[in-house]
């Protein structure tokens, strides 16, 4: 049998083989959502194009953290270095995957204002219903790393029909007791008085070695700075602000949520004892607290970044508890 032409690539098959169903390739669509004057780029990653009456794939919706756009986070090709995309890798699993640009970020619009928690919360509100109307999903999983944790607990506590499962992954509540919080406060005179704060290659570097140098490839900061530094050599200052000066963003209380917290163990945005203490004000008795051994504060950019995959697959995929 000689090759055929599918979608994105080419697949064969040896003539004399049993006839197999091809597993689909993944497949990626880009959206648009307004809110009021701010256009948010939305990203979508799945195994194979939808098809009409198919059964809906669970959606999981990643949100970014402070310092890089959605793509670069959680889609990220590193030449050379194996599978960097936690996008494809959860594609992979059965995902229906979505992510997003907050306000001046990558390809969405800056608008004004600084693109703080609060305002995460809205972009959040208005990228929801591009996902229902084409999913038909009302609810989504939900994963954000560092300050899109704190945006994803915070949308879910203002949208808790809205929100399935939710990871908190290097996430912070207080600071307290946070090295790498008290060295960013010494500069929140500037963060309150300017909307945008300079992001360097340099900075970006920074990221994989503040904490513990050798928990990530060196090739991965400067396969982001490719991916990233196109757009500009700056971003918002909302969440540094809010992480060193209006913190707690996020009620436990509130969070109605299973919920999963995912610690690197190097990490330096949080004290194990102020998540600890999160953990124990959740409501919901689906939680899990998962420290995940070599990890610092970028696990899914890490060199041990298949434990996070392997431990946030193992939580969505929680049986339901049986009501007793």
């Amino acid at each position: 049998m000689l090759p055929r032409r599918s979608a994105l690539g080419f697949m064969a098959a040896a003539a004399a083989a049993p006839a197999v169903a091809a597993e689909p390739a993944l497949w990626a669509a880009e959206y648009r959502a307004s809110k009021a004057d701010v256009s948010l780029y939305i990203y979508r990653k799945r195994r194979g194009a939808p098809v009409a009456g198919e059964k809906p794939l669970p959606v999981l919706f990643l949100v970014h953290g402070s310092s890089l756009s959605s793509r670069s986070s959680f889609d990220l090709t590193v030449p050379g270095a194996g599978e960097y995309s936690l996008m494809n890798v959860f594609a992979g699993y059965g995902y229906d995957v979505w992510t997003m640009d907050f306000q001046g970020y990558g390809r969405s619009s800056a608008g004004t204002g600084n693109s703080d928690i609060r305002s995460g919360v809205e972009d959040l509100r208005a990228a929801l219903p591009v996902v229902l109307h084409e999913t038909g999903q009302e609810k989504v999983h939900m994963m954000g790393e560092s300050s899109g944790a704190l945006r994803a607990g915070a949308f879910a506590m203002a949208e808790p029909g809205r929100v399935d499962r939710l990871v908190l992954e290097a996430f912070t509540w207080t600071g307290k007791g946070s090295p790498t919080l008290g060295k960013r406060a010494e500069q929140v005179a500037f963060y309150r008085t300017h909307d945008r704060r300079p992001r360097t290659l340099e900075d970006i570097r920074s990221i994989f070695t503040r904490d513990r140098p050798g928990t990530s490839d060196p090739r991965v900061p400067d396969a982001i700075a490719a991916a990233e530094l196109p757009f500009g050599d700056t971003v918002p200052t909302g969440t540094y602000l809010d992480m060193t000066a209006n913190l707690p963003q996020v009620d436990p209380a509130r969070v109605l949520s299973p919920v999963m917290i995912v610690r690197g163990q190097y990490d330096g945005i949080a004290s194990e004892e102020d998540l600890l203490e999160f953990f124990r004000r959740l409501p919901n008795p689906d939680r899990q607290f998962v420290v995940l051994a070599g990890a610092a504060h970028a696990i899914g950019l890490g060199i041990n970044r298949a434990e996070l995959w392997h431990a946030v697959q193992a939580f969505l995929t929680m049986p339901r508890p049986q009501q007793i």
